[in-house]
Order: structure tokens, then sequence, then C-alpha cells
């Protein structure tokens, strides 16, 4: 169980520390509680739930004073395996890694001691590069787990599946094919109590380098030689290095209107809550596709998709007023929910005399196969990958570093940010981006929701 310290400050009065320490385990006890009960897919019995609750404990320290992690050392004692997680503000990592080491905290004779890291890992790639030295001094590559929870997807990892099970899609993912690809992670919230945080990273931090851009690999990667994480991250760290830097004048920078009256937001702030942007993959099998990036806060609607747009018939045999090319091009999508989904659209003769055609599509979802109950959450998989040690789904110090490479222009001179009204889908010009394109977001048409719904 990853044990979490509450970071203290120097102000608050004294308690008594049994009373303080009775009163955090109740508490404690009651949200994990609460959390199971929401969040569980299956009702812990009586018997689990006192062995968890006799795990869960609580310690009050201060990240930076070594007395916590030396109180910390003699909890912990002796226990073979252990998995430190770091939720944390980013500027403590490098400090708790530290910290853990000088404490004794980091080796064991017997078992393992791993640490997972939250993002984002650095601001920029002088911070990342400073990061993962600091902490490669007293780890090794592999006790470290720097997490991104968009690859414990079930939808992410179906990527993998779909392309490289079936020999129907493989030999089409490829420029020839595939006109361009669309990467969309809205959402309806406001930053609300992460304002601190929000004000200090924006958008792009926040989403792009650590989520967008991971998916992105997946997608884009070519065969790994095998279904291991080595492999893996040299694949998808390939399609990192083939990407072009960021151009600027292909980044519109957004801001929701009312975000700068939010207590605590500068009255001038700069901070994107919105980003979309343009970026390119340097290869053979992607050269002159473009790969349309965009998330935001206060969005129009919460559906996360990847959205495959193939190329359409050079030339058509169908008389003008016939339909085709109305709704655009046929597209793969895949819904990035836990529950996944995917879509192939395409044209088809509409029933009835003369030749009329229209969309359609062919939908897959998860829970009509009804193995929904086994879908793990993205952060369930991804921790009990970091137990047994598997690095798959985790980002490597040579991936993170090159993303802050190719982001350096953007981190340099951002565009100006563009108010967007909340509820919308981002500042007018994201349309100018695409063209002569389109967003998928909204859908003309949503998914169905049972397996006999049109």
């Amino acid at each position: 169980m990853p044990t979490k310290f509450q970071h203290s400050n120097a102000e608050e009065p004294e308690t008594d520390d049994q009373s303080f320490q009775a009163e955090q385990t109740k508490f404690i006890h009651a949200v994990a509680a609460d959390k199971t009960s929401e969040f569980g897919k299956a009702k812990l019995s009586e018997p689990t739930w006192k062995r968890l609750c006799g795990e869960l404990g609580f310690m009050k320290g201060d990240f930076e004073d070594p007395a916590t992690y030396q109180a910390l050392e003699k909890r912990i004692g002796q226990t073979a395996n252990v998995l430190f997680y770091l939720a944390t503000s980013p500027r403590f990592f490098g400090e708790i890694v530290e910290q853990l080491a000088k404490a004794g905290l980091t080796k064991q004779a017997k078992g393992w001691r791993r640490v997972v890291i939250e993002k984002p890992f650095g601001h920029d790639l002088a911070s990342a590069k400073a990061l993962n030295r600091k902490i490669l001094k007293v780890l090794d590559e592999d006790q470290i787990f720097r997490i991104d929870h968009f690859l414990g997807k079930e939808a992410a990892q179906n990527i993998l599946a779909f392309r490289f099970a079936n020999g129907l899609f493989e030999p089409i993912w490829n420029r020839d094919h595939i006109d361009h690809v669309q990467i969309d992670v809205p959402e309806t919230l406001s930053v609300d109590d992460r304002v601190g945080f929000y004000e200090t990273t924006g958008a792009f931090k926040d989403m792009v380098v650590t989520h967008l851009f991971q998916i992105l690999g997946f997608m884009a990667m070519e065969p790994p030689t095998a279904l291991e994480s080595g492999a893996i991250s040299e694949e998808k760290n390939k399609v990192f290095r083939s990407l072009h830097p960021i151009d600027v004048t292909q980044v519109v920078r957004g801001q929701y209107e009312g975000y700068r009256q939010t207590p605590g937001v500068a009255p001038d702030s700069d901070t994107e809550t919105f980003v979309a942007l343009r970026c390119e993959i340097d290869n053979w099998r992607w050269a002159g596709v473009p790969f349309f990036l965009r998330t935001g806060k206060q969005l129009g609607g919460g559906e996360r998709i990847i959205s495959i747009a193939f190329r359409e018939p050079p030339k058509s045999m169908f008389p003008p007023g016939s339909g085709v090319g109305a709704k655009g091009p046929d597209h793969l999508t895949f819904d990035l929910a836990d529950a996944s989904k995917l879509s192939l659209s395409f044209y088809g003769k509409k029933p009835g005399p003369g030749m009329n055609l229209e969309k359609l599509s062919l939908q897959f979802a998860l829970h009509e196969t009804g193995q929904d109950a086994d879908i793990l959450e993205a952060y369930e998989r991804l921790i009990h990958d970091a137990m047994v040690g598997d690095h798959t789904l985790f980002n490597t110090a040579e991936g993170i570093e090159r993303l802050w490479e190719l982001s350096a222009p953007l981190l340099e001179k951002p565009p100006p940010v563009q108010p967007y009204a909340r509820g919308s889908w981002g500042p007018a010009s994201i349309g100018e981006l695409i063209e002569p394109r389109k967003w998928r977001l909204p859908f003309e048409r949503s998914w169905r929701r049972t397996a006999s719904a049109g």
C-alpha cells in the first residue's frame, strides 16, 4: 500500500501525537470505505476489509525533514517489497527520492523497493534532465516507474491489439491510406481547487506532454519485436525522435471566460486552459500525415477519442447528389473511456431505387460482450504492473526528455491565449488550424448505447 506524507506547515499548532494518529487512521478508514464502495467492482468480504484496514496507516511529516524518513524506515522495518508512490507536488520528487535513499529505504537485501513518480516529470528539458540525474544517482532505472494513467486505459492497449493482431488494418496503417489523425481529450470540468498547480503548469504541460503525446506514440509506433517493455518503449521512442519540433504557428492556446476571476488566478494570467496543435512525424510511414491534438477545460463534452481519417477514393463514379463525400472521409474511432469502444464509419447504399448513399458505421463496445466487469481501472492496472516490475506501460527518461525538447519552441514563445466560452469547443481559430478538415468532436452521430440501438 503506498505511504503518503502530509506536508506540514511550521505554523500548525502542536497536537497530541497519539490522538492525532488515531483520528487520522479513523479518517483514512472512512475514506477507504467510501472510495472502495464508489469505485470497486467487487464487494469486499468482511475478513478482507478488516485485513485491509489493518494495513492502512498514516504518518505525518515534512518532505524535507530527515527525521520523517527515519521514522518511516522504523515503521517499514524489514518489509521485503515496498512501492513508494509520489503523488506530490513535482518540486518534491527529487528531494523525496534522495531522502528515501539516505534513510536506507531504497535498497533491500531481499525483495524489491520501487518508486512511482507522477506527472509532470519536469516542466522543460533542463528540469527533466536534472530530475533524471538526481533520481538515477540513488535508484536504478528498473526501480523507477514514471506513470501516465492514460497508458493504463483499456482502450490505449487495445490499439496495440487492434493493429498488430489483425492482418486487415496494419497494411493500411500508413500515409498511403490515412489522411490525418485526431487525438481529442476534452474536459467539462473547471480547474477548481487545482488553481495553484494549474497557474504554473497549464493545459499543454498538464495534458499534452504527459498524456496526448504518449497516446500518439502508441498509435504511430512500428511493430515491436516482442510484447515486452524494452521493445515497446524503443518503438515509441523512435516515434518521438521522428516528431518535428512544435511549430508555434500551428498552435492555438485558449482560456475559458471567467478563469481570471477564479480566486488565486492572476488578473492578467496567460495560462492556457485549452490547447490545440498540429504536429507531424518525419518518417516513411507517416510523412505528410498531420496529427491534430486538442484538450482543454470547460469544453462542450467529455468524450475522449482517437480518430483516424482514411483517404477518400481518388475518383468517384457516383453521380452528383448521391451523397458520396457529403459526410467527410471514413473514420476509425477509438473511445478512450475505460469501457472500450471503437467505431468504423463508411458509406453504404440507402435501400430503394437509385444510388443514394449514406454514412453508416460498425461499432464495438466491450459492455456488449459481457466482459466489462473484467476491466481494470487505469491506475489499478499500472500500480499492479509496478508491483510485478513490468515497465511496458510506463515512460522512459529518454522519451520524456525528447518530448520536452520538442516542446521548447512553444515554451519559449507561446502564442497569446484566446478567450472561449464555457461549454464551447475552444477558440474559433481551431477551425482554421485543421482546415480543410473538420474536428470530429462533437459527433454528428452518438455512440449506440445497446446492441439493438441504431
